[in-house]
């Protein structure tokens, strides 16, 4: 048996690539390199997911850890209860991908999420499990219901508004099915906002089903048939948000960090004058910070890359495009529904629209992706096609961008590129796909 991890755990179709077998086999694994301490399991809405929770957490037990069952728990609340009680934690999920397909992602003591170098060890784990006994009696680990659930995570995320409240603010909640269905309405209710619920009936396979933060377009015609203020939509963890101003429009998470960033600046609060974000943010927000003069330091793809270089630089702010947002005095991993809380204080108190606070933020550049399929991975891809890009990048000049990078998962390259029209980006980008076909692209 193998197993390996992608660029946020393992995720695969549940029951024929992540089976019970091999979440118990993670299970056992991960209580050699993590444990033998108590773990924390939470899981989404997915009709899968008692099946693998029941799996992984035999898998622990049989190795002596005990494990605490959060039930169906968001999972910014599992990292966040893993951080308060010290011990490591599992989520059970897939995020935004469809319901049949399953995931399950580590946290080490202290909720953050693993290093590639302790993956690789549970890789290892996993392939030598029959080469060595387990406990038997008292031995054996204890299964059972977490004892003070996830109360401690609402607790942040409301204490984070610092007694304010969200009074007067009209918003359309879209939970994608999933993991907050249960807990968004009442919490932001709880803080004076006027909630309208869309996707917050889990049936366990309709979770993220044309709903949530990758499909905001039910979300957004909601909010302009509804005259709301603002809609939020999360993905099935809800560890992501993206957010539907009054007007329609969408607003994704580089315009959501860039107004945090010069919110947090202006109130003195931004560390270092500094934010933590990808290689794919666009290249406004980049211009956009540099005109504020807030540094931008950028990562690999993947949110717990920004949260390294978050800790190493020890930065309060960073996150992805696609809503991965980490407050990192208040986080360890991207919370959804603190980030949605913090953006609705943001507008409450500047009593200006979202459309209007985000097209002032940052204006967005044109940006194409194309993804072109090879016959295997090229981890130096960008290297090998360094003359190419380069003739590209000097046309583009300061108002565009060129990144070609190796897809973390698949045989695919990825190439992007941003430009001030949307004529030259789709040009540019038709010129690298073409050099990547001729140099790495498959047979026919």
């Amino acid at each position: 048996m193998s197993l390996r991890f992608g660029t946020d755990g393992v995720r695969g179709l549940a029951n024929l690539d992540l089976t019970p077998e091999l979440a118990l086999a993670l299970g056992r694994a991960a209580a050699r390199v993590l444990g033998p301490d108590t773990f924390v399991i939470g899981r989404d809405t997915r009709r899968s997911g008692p099946l693998l929770e029941g799996a992984l957490a035999a898998g622990l037990a049989s190795e002596g850890s005990d494990v605490e069952l959060l039930g169906v728990a968001p999972t910014p609340a599992v990292a966040h209860t893993a951080a308060m009680a010290d011990r490591p934690g599992a989520v059970i999920s897939a995020s935004h991908n469809p319901f049949a397909d399953n995931g399950i992602k580590l946290f080490a003591k202290g909720g953050r999420k693993l290093p590639d170098e302790v993956e690789e060890q549970i890789e290892h784990q996993v392939i030598g499990l029959h080469r060595s006994g387990r406990p038997t009696g008292a031995g054996v680990g204890h299964i059972g219901a977490a004892a003070t659930g996830v109360q401690a995570w609402i607790d942040t995320v409301t204490g984070s508004l610092e007694g304010r409240r969200l009074d007067g603010v009209s918003i359309v909640v879209d939970t994608a099915n999933g993991a907050l269905s249960s807990f968004a309405g009442p919490i932001l209710d709880s803080l004076g906002a006027q909630v309208r619920m869309l996707a917050d009936q889990p049936d366990g396979i309709n979770i993220n089903d044309e709903v949530g933060s990758n499909h905001p377009e039910r979300l957004a015609a909601e909010v302009v048939a509804q005259g709301a203020d603002l809609g939020i939509a999360f993905d099935g963890d809800a560890d992501r948000m993206v957010a539907v101003a009054g007007d329609g429009s969408v607003v994704d998470g580089d315009h959501i960090i860039a107004l945090c960033a010069l919110d947090l600046r202006q109130r003195g609060q931004l560390v270092h004058d500094t934010v933590v974000v990808t290689v794919m943010t666009n290249l406004g927000f980049r211009l956009a910070m540099a005109e504020a003069g807030i540094e931008v330091i950028s990562t690999g793809v993947g949110d717990r890359y920004v949260l390294e270089a978050l800790d190493n630089g020890g930065f309060s702010l960073g996150g992805e495009q696609s809503g991965h947002i980490i407050f990192r005095d208040l986080a360890t991993t991207g919370d959804g529904l603190l980030s949605a809380v913090q953006l609705l204080d943001l507008v409450v108190r500047s009593g200006q629209p979202l459309a209007a606070l985000a097209a002032g933020a940052m204006t967005r550049l044109p940006q194409v992706l194309v993804n072109v399929a090879v016959a295997q991975r090229i981890p130096d891809v960008a290297d090998q096609l360094a003359a190419e890009i380069g003739e590209v990048e000097v046309e583009l000049g300061a108002q565009g961008r060129v990144l070609i990078r190796p897809s973390g998962t698949e045989p695919l390259i990825r190439v992007m590129v941003e430009a001030a029209d949307e004529a030259t980006a789709q040009s540019a980008t038709a010129r690298l796909v073409a050099a990547v076909e001729t140099r790495f692209g498959q047979p026919s």
